[in-house]
């Protein structure tokens, strides 16, 4: 009796069999050959950036402050730019490997350039820049008119003809800063107080002893102490009113300006011209009324201590005249003489 349950593969059961066997294992061998490329293959990575520092440093060693350093890199994006801090550093991180160039300028010195290479993750630090001296520097300080005056009047104090005689009382600065009263009492001061302005007092008093002028003072020891106390109160008095007191009260200039430029003739009627005439604070020529009324007012306090035969309404207008004359005769000097005996000329040059 035959089992209807068993059945037997037939050859036509093998034949359709093996065939999806095979398309199955072709489309797994497919599916691995596109996928497995793009999961084994390692990705590109990009090359680690490097740093770069130095310092800048002028001719001596000394650290430049303030110095602008660009950083070119080669046509990989935008100059970068940094300054150097106190001690004349600079740095440039995060830095892409490759060609590199720095362009270093300061003010009042030479530019410099330059060029390196940097490596994948390097660290560089680079010897010290040194920036030499620009040529042809122009230099323009611009200070407050009373600082500038300050520096100024600090030049004009060492002044001296032939090195020895003061000569505090000019300015070779043609547009020199106008003076506060602070400081036309400070150049009254040092001029009353220098020792060779008080030896030339005392030889002014010796020749006036010699000639037996205002004989009222007698002779002796106690003549010329009399004498040198007179003439020492004229400098006093006449330097104070008319170049301190009066000028502070008028906002007036005391000093004379230096010309020097113009024919012959003309400085010569400047010069005389600056004895009854000064520029003013406000940088305009005017009357000289500071030293006018110091004069008239000095030789008017004189008669207190002057002999009595040598007192008066008269000599005192007299004796101011002969200061007016004298200042007049100063000033010729000044303008043609004195420049080239003095040492030390707080003028632009030096």
């Amino acid at each position: 009796m035959r089992s209807f349950c068993t059945h037997r593969p037939t050859r036509g059961d093998q034949g359709l069999r093996i065939p999806a066997v095979v398309a199955a294992l072709v489309l797994t061998l497919i599916l691995c050959a596109v996928s497995t490329p793009a999961q084994l293959t390692p990705q590109p990575q990009a090359p680690a950036p490097g740093s770069i520092t130095g310092n800048v440093v002028d001719a001596s060693g000394s650290a430049i402050v303030g110095a602008k350093v660009t950083l070119s890199l080669d046509q990989q994006g935008p100059k970068q730019e940094a300054m150097s801090g106190d001690d004349g550093q600079y740095s440039f991180p995060a830095i892409p490997p490759g060609p590199f160039q720095l362009t270093i300028a300061a003010a009042s010195f030479a530019t410099r350039t330059f060029s390196g290479t940097l490596h994948p993750g390097e660290v560089v630090l680079l010897p010290p820049i040194a920036l030499s001296v620009a040529s042809n520097v122009t230099r323009v300080v611009v200070r407050p008119p009373e600082e500038q005056a300050k520096v100024e009047l600090k030049a004009e104090e060492k002044q001296r003809v032939l090195g020895v005689i003061p000569n505090f009382y000019v300015t070779y600065v043609p547009n020199a800063a106008p003076l506060s009263p602070k400081q036309k009492f400070q150049l009254a001061w040092k001029s009353t107080l220098d020792p060779v302005n008080i030896i030339l007092t005392g030889a002014t008093a010796g020749l006036a002893q010699a000639g037996d002028l205002y004989d009222g003072y007698g002779q002796g020891a106690a003549g010329y102490g009399r004498r040198f106390g007179a003439a020492y109160g004229d400098f006093i008095f006449s330097t104070y009113l008319g170049n301190a007191v009066f000028p502070s009260l008028f906002k007036q200039d005391p000093r004379y300006f230096y010309k020097g430029t113009g024919g012959t003739r003309a400085r010569f009627g400047y010069a005389l011209a600056n004895a009854v005439i000064c520029k003013g604070d406000n940088g305009r020529w005017q009357m000289n009324y500071s030293y006018l009324l110091g004069d008239l007012a000095a030789s008017g306090i004189s008669n207190t201590y002057y002999p009595a035969k040598n007192r008066g309404a008269g000599l005192t207008f007299e004796n101011a005249a002969i200061g007016v004359g004298a200042s007049a005769a100063a000033n010729v000097l000044q303008e043609f003489v004195i420049r080239k005996l003095t040492k030390n000329r707080g003028d632009a040059k030096s």
